[in-house]
């Protein structure tokens, strides 16, 4: 998913950040709280499975029985009598878009458009709520759901939107309609070629732009999209975080523009987090990074720089994930290298960079030749730099090679995976690369077997936030459209245990934050989560109808059902 990457500068951002990092967080003084009489599953192998916890001053002091803790009461001691609720460490989200979630919350909602008439209603609603000139975005829409399946085109939507520039992207956030207006504004006409990493689509009769634009094209139109004020964004986080406690998050990578940690650090500053917050920063800003020597991780508890983000490639849905062989459903199409490929070599120059700099990437990879691509140049860096804590991440390790899981292994690569997109592709991906390949989409279990650790988030606001939708996913692969009882490719499943690990300890450990928060154990911060449920004794079909009751973060209630 391309981000905006516009704002001030990175070195004016990191200046002011240091400046926060210097002042201790203002906090208002919690009550200590025990919870008792509940199920805790802690994530820790030394004591799995606990009755009750004490926390105290934003940490957790003590994990044990009911009896044991009940003594830690105290006079003014908030005690919450869990009656056999299922408590889990809070979750960590591995990997979203979050600000730009927030901003999708009031916009149009077009996932749930199923078929052409739907889709052009929704947006002649949208069109007529708005003033002349304002932008309809967002969106979400998912052609593969219309029958039969065809990409939308401007000649839709031009009728109902004549005075509205439209751009609404594919769920992906790698492929986007545009009317007839939105094109005129960017330039985009007949004879306009498709930018470097990017395709603008063309009737294949008239030549015309038919208002689809993928990858480096969008942007194109993109930049034409008024800037949202710093308030607007302060509100969209707000709603982002309000989202993210009601689903039991207190940490959330972000795959983020450098605009969007400036709202953040001022709602650290307010001591308005609700959640902690680990920012990655396009990879074009290496070599700033570079240069001031912000090792990663560089913040504190509540909010980082967690690292570098990059591309390899775009998506299955889009056809723009790159593969060796072609898809199935269009024998002229590999998919494209994202324009962060190009000049050809820079991904290496800049992953060497960030190496010698002690920073932690996140790259970007679906198809089997992105994926293959870039392990090749992490294989080289290694082999050049010589073997440190690195914990590089591939995002999304989607279509692997067999002798490519086998490598993530040995190079210890992390996998940061979304689990709720194998039950989502898996209604459609068959018919774009062929079962064959598809045996090797989501491999999780196969991950696993070969040591590679799977750090698992949502791609929100691509797919829901909720962690127990991933878990849900990740544990029964059952598609969205019911066809899959079983699970497809039921092989993959992974287990409950493994699945809220990758929600949890395999997140802290993604963020080199292990030692600090991930399972429920004394020292660690005390961010937790109450179900309504007991997801280990439910049929794992039903893991999805569970809600969550109490959301804890820094020993505070943030969310209560």
């Amino acid at each position: 998913m391309k981000g905006k990457q516009k704002g001030a500068s990175v070195l004016w951002l990191i200046l002011a950040f240091l400046l926060v990092l210097g002042c201790p967080r203002q906090k208002s003084e919690a009550s200590d709280m025990i919870l008792l009489n509940g199920n805790i599953w802690t994530v820790n192998p030394d004591q799995p499975w606990a009755e009750a916890v004490a926390l105290e001053g934003g940490r957790i002091l003590q994990v044990g029985s009911t009896s044991e803790i009940k003594k830690l009461a105290g006079a003014k001691t908030q005690i919450i009598d869990l009656k056999g609720d299922l408590v889990l460490p809070g979750f960590i989200d591995s990997h979203t878009h979050f600000l730009d979630g927030g901003f999708s919350l009031p916009r149009i909602n077009l996932r749930e458009a199923r078929s052409k008439e739907e889709f052009i209603e929704r947006i002649q609603n949208k069109a007529k709520e708005l003033e002349k000139g304002a932008w309809i975005l967002d969106g979400n829409w998912d052609h593969q759901q219309f029958i039969p399946p065809e990409l939308p085109r401007k000649d839709w939507i031009d009728e109902v939107t004549p005075h509205n520039p439209v751009s609404v992207n594919r769920y992906d956030g790698h492929m986007v309609l545009t009317n007839s207006l939105a094109l005129k504004m960017a330039g985009i006409a007949k004879e306009t070629p498709s930018p470097q990493g990017g395709e603008i689509l063309k009737d294949a009769t008239t030549g015309e732009p038919t208002g689809i634009l993928r990858d480096a094209a969008m942007e194109l139109v993109q930049k034409h999209v008024p800037e949202p004020s710093f308030q607007q964004k302060i509100e969209a986080a707000e709603m982002a975080l309000k989202n993210a406690a009601e689903v039991g998050l207190t940490s959330i990578h972000d795959m983020a523009s450098v605009s969007s940690f400036e709202v953040y650090q001022e709602l650290h500053r307010l001591n308005n987090l609700t959640a902690r917050l680990s920012v990655y920063i396009p990879i074009t800003e290496v070599e700033t990074y570079a240069r001031l020597k912000s090792k990663t991780p560089f913040g504190n508890e509540f909010l980082k720089i967690g690292g570098l983000k990059g591309f390899v490639d775009g998506s299955l849905g889009s056809s723009t994930a790159l593969f060796f062989e072609p898809y199935t459903d269009d024998s002229e199409k590999y998919g494209l290298l994202y324009s962060h490929m190009y000049p050809e070599g820079i991904m290496k120059k800049r992953l060497m960079l960030a190496d010698q700099s002690g920073l932690q990437v996140a790259i970007h990879a679906i198809g089997d030749k992105a994926n293959h691509i870039i392990l090749d140049i992490f294989e080289e860096v290694a082999a050049q730099q010589g073997e440190w804590d690195r914990r590089w991440r591939i995002e999304h390790a989607q279509h692997l090679l067999p002798e490519d899981i086998e490598r993530m292994g040995k190079l210890k690569i992390i996998a940061s995976v979304q689990p709720y997109h194998a039950i989502d592709d898996g209604r459609w991906a068959e018919k774009k690369i062929g079962k064959k390949r598809c045996q090797y989409t989501f491999a999780f279990q196969s991950l696993l077997e070969k040591g590679v650790l799977l750090a698992c988030g949502s791609d929100w606001y691509i797919a829901p936030l909720d962690p127990l939708a991933g878990i849900y996913a990740a544990v029964t692969r059952q598609t969205t459209d019911g066809k899959n009882p079983q699970g497809w490719m039921p092989k993959e499943k992974i287990s409950l245990e493994e699945a809220i690990k990758g929600y949890t300890l395999n997140g802290a450990y993604t963020e080199f934050s292990e030692e600090v928060k991930g399972s429920i154990e004394s020292g660690k911060v005390a961010d937790l989560v109450v179900l309504d449920q007991n997801i280990f004794k439910i049929p794992p079909e039903d893991i999805k109808k569970a809600k969550v009751k109490m959301t804890i973060m820094d020993g505070k209630i943030v969310y209560r059902r």
